[in-house]
């Protein structure tokens, strides 16, 4: 299984990138979850990075939560 990594803001093709990990829980039920994230090397560290990864960890559920959430908001409309 290929994992791919979480892209926080924009990286252009020429830019370079920095890879890193997140202790990452779901929000929903506390469930450890992989952190793999990717940046750019302008944007990492950055006041704005700081907040996108802030609301990241805020709002982040696991596969199994994000289905839950996807099939009940689907019933409900």
């Amino acid at each position: 299984m290929i994992r791919k990594n979480v892209i926080i803001g924009k990286i252009n093709d020429s830019e370079p990138s920095i890879r890193f990990n997140l202790n990452l829980n779901c929000t929903k039920c506390g469930k450890k979850v992989p952190g793999g994230m990717r940046t750019s090397e302008k944007y990492f560290g950055s006041h704005s990075f700081k907040l996108e990864v802030d609301n990241f960890k805020k709002n982040y559920l696991c596969g199994i939560c994000r289905d839950k959430k996807r099939v009940n908001d689907k019933i409900q409309k």
